[in-house]
């Protein structure tokens, strides 16, 4: 009999907890597929500050954002997580399979490519260097995977912060594309790049993968 090829991203039921990654600096990172029930008030705390205009939901009502994200959780190509630190909600995090989304239309999409979105939502104790230990261990979640090759992100070419902090943490800059509700800047991050891009100046190894702004 021949098997079945893993899912290139993990995923799970409403609630699962599918990967934990003990940090020596941030503590116990658990990444928790989003219940768009029972995270509801989160979500909505999160996504309505004017700091997550890019994210593009602040003007939804509760309703509408519980209805957006049951949506997603049927979707076999598109996921979202919880990811929490020592049990603090802290990062909305969103993949998906970009030759199955409209961005697949806009480049040339490869086998291991992954997409991502993430939304920095608390922090918890005081830490140096946050946001990007926290980047750095989305990151290690994509590429827990094997089927994960790159890393792909289009963040709004007016979020200039974030294409900045991408470019600093290795992304190489693609093409600009125009998607529905936006113009996006396409940034790749490679396995073999991404393994190469140890910050060098962290003890612990941690890499600074993404951004504090990040890259929706």
């Amino acid at each position: 009999m021949t098997a079945l090829p893993a899912p290139r991203l993990l995923s799970g039921p409403a609630g699962a907890l599918v990967h934990v990654i003990d940090s020596p600096v941030l503590g116990r990172i658990d990444f928790t597929v989003l219940d768009p029930v029972a995270d509801l008030d989160v979500l909505h705390e999160w996504t309505a500050r004017p700091t997550s205009r890019f994210w593009g939901l602040g003007d939804k009502s509760r309703d509408e954002l519980r209805d957006t994200y049951l949506f997603v959780d049927s979707l076999p190509s598109h996921h979202a997580f919880l990811v929490r630190r020592d049990g603090l909600p802290i990062v909305l995090l969103q993949t998906y399979e970009p030759e199955n989304d409209p961005l697949g239309e806009a480049y040339d999409a490869l086998p291991g490519d992954a997409g991502l979105h993430f939304l920095l939502g608390a922090r918890g104790a005081p830490t140096p260097q946050f946001s990007s230990r926290v980047a750095d261990v989305l990151a290690a979640f994509l590429f827990s995977s094997p089927g994960v090759d790159r890393l792909v992100i289009e963040p709004d070419v007016r979020n200039e912060r974030a294409i900045a902090r991408a470019v600093k943490s290795g992304f190489e800059l693609g093409q600009q594309v125009e998607l529905e509700h936006k113009t996006g800047q396409l940034a790749f991050l490679s396995r073999e790049r991404w393994g190469r891009h140890a910050a060098r100046d962290r003890p612990d190894g941690s890499r600074a993968v993404l951004s504090e702004t990040g890259f929706a």
